[in-house]
């Protein structure tokens, strides 16, 4: 009985040997890459003027990772991300500039666009010489395996473009809302009328601290006592910040959601605010 039993049983377990070692053959391993080799156009200074900004600034190009696997060079799509950052900060600030490329294997900039970079994103100031870096790095899908190029380091000087957002016209910005201890009576009465008031911080940085209760929303007015040429967030922003325009019109940039002490800042350069609690 013994004997009729196992050879029942071997064919089975013969089968299940085989296809074990046929699944174990089948698994794909990543075996690495090459980090990809970064070149471009100019060297050492990019080349930023108002007057040029429609020409080309810089031309990166950078080889292909040439992915290895188990089975073979890799067949999938490579997706390239090319930062852009101050030099000494190695890609950990969080305002570099990070743009994805899918396949490609060179991207081109005018002079307008890393002017925009510089200002925007880094939020460097215009007329003064500027020390930055470039990269690539190389991911398979959902950014895995990725391979960093080499670094290139430029100077750069960006140049000052009109506001994004018009300036108050008399240098002048106040907090009107539920959100401020005035409330939403305009013209503001003495002391919000002074305690209320941003500083001018240059000609389009505009800074204010107060204390704020909780909840509720507000609007930046740049005449006392006049709504029409008011400021008033965009659809998309929080209370801790977002983008503006200068129009009569909601929604109205909300408050924080606890009470305390909040420094707002309103950027019109880029066309930008934030809230942060002290």
């Amino acid at each position: 009985m013994k004997n009729k039993l196992v050879k029942l049983l071997l064919p089975s377990l013969l089968m299940m040997v085989m296809w074990s070692c046929k699944k174990d053959e089948n698994q794909i391993f990543l075996e690495g890459g090459t980090a990809p080799t970064l070149k471009a156009s100019v060297t050492a200074t990019i080349p930023l003027a108002f007057a040029s900004a429609s020409d080309l600034a810089i031309k990166l190009n950078w080889s292909n990772p040439d992915y290895r696997f188990t089975t073979g060079i890799s067949s999938q799509d490579v997706t390239y991300i090319l930062e852009i950052d101050t030099t000494g900060a190695n890609f950990t600030n969080p305002n570099k500039k990070s743009v994805s490329i899918s396949k490609e294997l060179e991207k081109s900039f005018t002079q307008s666009e890393i002017n925009d970079f510089l200002l925007n994103q880094l939020v460097l100031v215009p007329g003064i010489p500027h020390n930055i870096e470039i990269r690539v790095v190389a991911t398979l899908i959902n950014k895995s395996a990725p391979l960093p190029s080499n670094t290139l380091k430029f100077t750069v000087t960006p140049y000052a473009i009109p506001p994004k957002v018009p300036v108050p016209t008399l240098g002048t910005l106040w907090v009107v809302g539920d959100a401020s201890a005035n409330g939403w009576a305009n013209p503001l009465p003495a002391p919000y009328d002074v305690s209320q008031k941003f500083t001018q911080v240059s000609t389009t940085l505009y800074e204010l601290t107060m204390p704020m209760p909780g909840g509720g929303g507000y609007k930046l007015v740049q005449e006392n006592g006049v709504w029409g040429s008011q400021y008033h967030m965009l659809a998309g922003g929080t209370w801790e910040g977002g983008d503006f325009e200068k129009k009569d019109s909601d929604p109205q940039f909300p408050g924080p959601p606890s009470a305390g002490n909040y420094k707002i800042t309103v950027d019109f350069q880029r066309g930008k605010f934030t809230a942060i609690k002290l």
